[in-house]
């Protein structure tokens, strides 16, 4: 197997006039890969995704596909074909007749794009409505058509710009199963737009997010829900709750803590230097924290606080915490052991976890 990556993204810039858009950024996509890259509006992920289709043109840098240079080389001509968030179907064009477009243009015979279209639309489930218009179909039907148009030319890259943001909920979790199938099957690399963290952690095999034009982490999203690189990560992802402390020791596993309100222990972090009084974040995942209606044990990752507000997530709660200190503290807890637990709005509870929940960020 070639080490040269499918995909090359090699100190990209991207500047509109004095506004830059994505600042010098450089990563690798394999082949096979999908990979989601994820961020809030103007963080220039859809600005990245763009210049892979060849809808934009990078100002430095160099982006390079099969080893190929592709800065100049316009979308028409590249095998990188971008699903919209929009769809961009065809509304005066049957469905089977928005399938065969890209085969079309590409002066496939008739019969052949025939063929192909039928099987693709059949793969989907779709065969039935084959001469049906568009407009006449559904929300998630639509965005199997769209799939399907963009398959049909096989390429080695799909791209995709936030194709499930239109769809409600439970057709966003069959598209996801639909997506995840048929990258799996088919072996295409998908890059894949979005600003949902359930949809890129679920579905990707990496994930890059982004801020302010910048890569802040790229990594295995269990990696990333774990160890945040920075603070911003931390507080991007909002599943994790940090903490700031001045360092009092420092053991060979384990670095002591000190807040004015408790006594941590966190292991030692090999990524982050530190000396004793130095100030340093931690975060611990809110699905790491023990509570309970009782005052927790004396010692270290001990506190207590008031229940101040719940939020019902699916078979878990989020429970609100608001410590002595008037830190607000998020607690995932299983709908089961909430109940067991017998945790009150408005009620005195103890936190705890164990010591290797902790994680000292790297930066920030």
């Amino acid at each position: 197997m070639s080490n040269i990556p499918l995909v090359a993204v090699d100190n990209v810039v991207k500047r509109f006039g004095a506004v830059a858009a994505v600042e010098r950024t450089s990563f690798e996509i394999s082949s096979g890969e999908f990979l989601a890259i994820m961020g809030s509006s103007g963080c220039g992920k859809t600005t990245t995704l763009r210049m892979l289709a060849g809808l934009e043109r990078p100002t430095e840098g160099e982006i390079r596909i099969d080893g190929q240079r592709m800065n100049d080389l316009p979308s028409w001509q590249r095998e990188t074909p971008l699903v919209w968030q929009s769809l961009a179907l065809f509304p005066f064009l049957t469905v089977i007749e928005n399938v065969e477009f890209g085969l079309r243009m590409r002066r496939v015979p008739s019969a052949e794009r025939r063929k192909r279209a039928l099987g693709w639309l059949d793969r989907m489930g779709l065969s039935e409505f084959a001469n049906r218009n568009i407009a006449k179909l559904s929300g998630g039907q639509r965005q199997r058509v769209a799939l399907a148009r963009s398959l049909v030319t096989e390429p080695k890259i799909l791209l995709l710009d936030e194709p499930l943001s239109a769809l409600d909920a439970h057709l966003k979790v069959r598209m996801q199963a639909v997506l995840t199938e048929l990258q799996k099957e088919l072996g295409i690399t998908f890059v894949y737009v979005t600003h949902s963290q359930s949809e890129a952690f679920s579905m990707a095999d990496r994930v890059i997010i982004m801020s302010r034009g910048r890569i802040e982490q790229i990594g295995r999203p269990v990696d990333i829900y774990r160890t945040p690189r920075n603070r911003f990560v931390a507080e991007f992802l909002g599943s994790s709750n940090i903490f700031e402390g001045t360092v009092q020791r420092i053991g060979d596993v384990t670095v002591s803590v000190h807040t004015p309100g408790a006594h941590f222990e966190a292991p030692v972090n090999p990524q982050k230097p530190i000396s004793a009084g130095q100030r340093i974040s931690f975060v611990v995942p809110e699905d790491r924290i023990q509570i309970s209606p009782a005052s927790p044990q004396s010692g270290p990752n001990a506190m207590a606080g008031r229940v101040i507000g719940e939020e019902f997530v699916g078979a878990a709660i989020r429970v609100y915490v608001e410590t002595d200190e008037r830190q607000e503290i998020k607690v995932l807890v299983p709908d089961l052991t909430f109940r067991e637990n017998q945790v009150r709005s408005g009620g005195r509870v103890g936190l705890s976890w164990k010591t290797e929940s902790a994680y000292v960020l790297p930066e920030g």
